[in-house]
């Protein structure tokens, strides 16, 4: 099945430099299957109109394919309602969303926030905003050297001041899955309401958050083979009914007087102004094409690229990889150095050879401070990518090795 997966994603028939396109920036964003170029192209040609308001035909279309695009979201993680599911534009303001909506009527003046050594900078900074504006603390669950977070001290950091844990479900830098159903349990023992970032683990790892219990799930459509622009947050319906609006605007009104303003009901509440209606679309043919594929199967690939990746490059004298050697309970996400050539440098020279990957901080700091780096190169893989994209890998950090020694 994945041998012939590639023939679906019109990009890899580029080159760069005169180089086979090798891309292993996943964790950033995914490339584009023909289906869902074609679908956002259909939309735009045949059913392009606002949404919710159009008494017309091409309003009517277009609500519908932006309302089949909800209830596919809802199937594809489990939520047991559409009002569940509201639309944003990404990851990032799913998680603002919360902690403006949600964080702003239930976080006071010395209570707590936990979150852990390995967040993305989205699921850090806005807590540590919300915390110095209510005077909360900011408290973190430490990683071991080998990446994994330390629960066995989750107990000791709750408190009866403990309002919310926020958490990733996969680390964007390390590749862990994290055990959420246990770290979840243990937080709502204890009263404590829980946010899962999940940017890296919808790609590849079905997701119930029935299941899970928690109580927010926040996810990008990019990193999962959709459009840029649409993400999703998922909320207990109770909770998103007692938050206040994060934005104002058309549409998330009830009535408007000149003396007041009543919200209407869920998910409407949280979906001000013209909404990114083809890329909600758009993501709805990516999850189609995601569920024929199988996330089973997709999970199954990962672990055979990550196993494959680990052996080849645990090989390489000189080479230094970040978080857990073994690809149990891991992702396909491979952080790592070689000697002193820095990062940048190693992105380039792979540019040169037409394989992409990432090279920085992956908007983690707190983490590569704690690993005692300020940058790693990083390649990540999806389903598209094979055992030859990881013999290209190694092949070029080979060649870098021998051009900057």
């Amino acid at each position: 099945m994945f041998k012939e997966i590639k023939k679906d994603f019109p990009i890899f028939k580029r080159k760069i430099n005169g180089q086979k396109l090798v891309y292993l920036d996943n964790a950033a964003t995914t490339q584009k299957p023909q289906i869902v170029i074609d679908t956002l192209k259909d939309f735009y040609e045949h059913h392009n109109a606002n949404i919710h308001r159009g008494i017309y035909r091409l309003s009517e279309e277009a609500t519908e394919l932006y309302e089949t695009a909800r209830e596919k979201v809802r199937k594809f993680i489990e939520a047991k309602e559409t009002e569940e599911i509201i639309f944003t534009r990404g990851t990032t303001e799913s998680i603002n969303l919360v902690a403006y909506a949600w964080g702003r009527q239930n976080i006071e003046k010395g209570d707590e926030i936990i979150v852990t050594e390995m967040e993305h900078h989205s699921n850090l900074v806005p807590w540590q905003v919300l915390a110095k504006e209510k005077e909360a603390t900011l408290k973190f669950i430490p990683i071991d050297n080998e990446g994994h977070l330390q629960i066995t001290g989750l107990d000791s950091l709750l408190s009866k001041k403990t309002k919310l844990l926020a958490l990733t479900h996969v680390s964007n830098v390390l590749g862990v899955v994290n055990p959420l159903k246990e770290i979840i349990t243990k937080a709502h023992s204890n009263g404590t309401r829980v946010l899962v970032d999940g940017a890296q683990a919808v790609p590849y790892l079905p997701v119930d958050v029935s299941e899970l219990d928690c109580d927010f799930y926040a996810f990008s459509g990019h990193k999962m083979l959709g459009p840029t622009g649409i993400g999703v947050l998922y909320g207990k319906k109770e909770l998103l009914e007692a938050m206040p609006p994060f934005m104002s605007g058309g549409d998330m009104i009830e009535e408007v007087t000149k003396e007041r303003t009543t919200w209407n009901d869920l998910p409407a509440k949280f979906e001000a102004g013209t909404m990114p209606i083809a890329q909600a679309v758009g993501l709805g043919a990516a999850i189609d094409y995601l569920n024929d594929v199988g996330l089973e199967n997709i999970w199954q690939h990962e672990q055979t690229i990550i196993t494959y990746a680990l052996e080849k490059i645990k090989a390489v004298p000189g080479i230094k990889i970040y978080g857990p050697l073994e690809p149990k309970d891991k992702g396909g996400i491979l952080s790592f150095n070689i000697g002193e050539i820095h990062p940048h440098d190693l992105a380039s020279i792979f540019d040169e050879a037409g394989v992409a990957i990432r090279a920085g901080h992956h908007c983690a700091q707190v983490l590569l401070n704690r690993l005692g780096t300020q940058a790693t190169a990083r390649a990540s893989f999806y389903l598209y990518n094979d055992q030859a994209d990881v013999d290209k890998l190694v092949e070029v950090i080979n060649k870098a090795k021998e051009l900057l020694p």
